[in-house]
């Protein structure tokens, strides 16, 4: 984790020069920080980006999260770049640890998303934001062995996202609705493509209560594939997020993805933290 501490050391200095403080959007909107680095949920990304930067602001963002399931663990360190509420840039590096074979996997992502329409509080209709993921890990032979075509990949997709202001109760409600073109194996960390290919284009979603300013209430649901016939399904979780002030969020969830590699009932739990700046 040396490499990515030195990351963020040069992404909190980056910030520090920053003149002008990001703090123009309404606390809680920009969401937390998803596992592969963009602005979003813990498992899936959203519209809107990451940060509080309004138009004529930028904003720096630093992340780490860690899922610990039944066999497997996942950390991940991060940061997000929001340039004047239209681009966000993000990278992301995973370690997946797994004990049963003595060994790491590492990945990097590299992200970008581009806002195409609205914002999800002021306009009528939901805001939408076309992103990709470019992935490669650091060593493929752990996905070479499984039956991955490639070590590399690149993912697609358009999300749309709104938050109806005391819509339920009185209480706040958001949702998000995300299409993903993908040929990733668990996330990329085992590779990409394989000899059962299956229908690419997969459906994810995020909905919560928020039950204060600070604090919102949700569920996942991640649509995945089968390229390895190793019977990888669909990832869920139900999170909660505390986010005190325009500074920083915590998400907490509770996990279940499913089989991992042939491991079967993967549940367990997730932390993230991000500062924003």
């Amino acid at each position: 984790m040396a490499y990515i501490k030195c990351f963020m050391a040069g992404v909190l200095l980056t910030a520090s020069f920053i003149a002008a403080a990001s703090s123009g959007k309404l606390l809680a909107t920009p969401g937390v920080s998803q596992v592969e680095g963009a602005g979003g949920g813990g498992l899936v990304p959203w519209a809107q980006l990451a940060g509080y930067a309004s138009e004529d602001e930028v904003s720096v963002n630093g992340f780490c999260s860690r899922a610990d399931v039944t066999d497997y663990t996942l950390d991940v360190c991060g940061a997000q770049l929001n340039l004047f509420n239209r681009v966000e840039l993000s990278y992301a590096q995973q370690e997946f640890d797994v004990p049963a074979l003595s060994t790491q996997i590492e990945q990097s992502i590299t992200g970008a998303k581009v806002r195409l329409y609205g914002d999800i509080v002021y306009s009528s209709w939901p805001q939408v934001s076309l992103g990709m993921q470019h992935k490669s890990l650091d060593d493929g032979t752990v996905a070479k062995l499984v039956g991955a075509q490639s070590t590399s990949g690149t993912d697609f997709y358009l999300a749309a996202s709104k938050l109806h202001l005391g819509a339920i109760a009185g209480y706040n409600w958001f949702w998000n609705v995300t299409t993903r073109y993908s040929k990733a194996n668990q996330l990329g960390l085992l590779g990409y493509g394989g000899n059962n290919a299956s229908n690419k284009l997969l459906f994810e979603a995020s909905t919560a209560i928020f039950l204060s300013r600070e604090v919102a209430l949700g569920v996942e649901y991640r649509q995945k594939t089968n390229n390895l016939g190793l019977g990888e399904q669909d990832w869920k979780d139900v999170f909660v997020a505390w986010m005190p002030n325009k500074h920083m969020s915590v998400t907490a969830a509770y996990l279940d993805l499913g089989s991992i590699a042939g491991a079967s009932d993967q549940t367990g739990w997730y932390l993230s933290v991000t500062g924003y700046w």
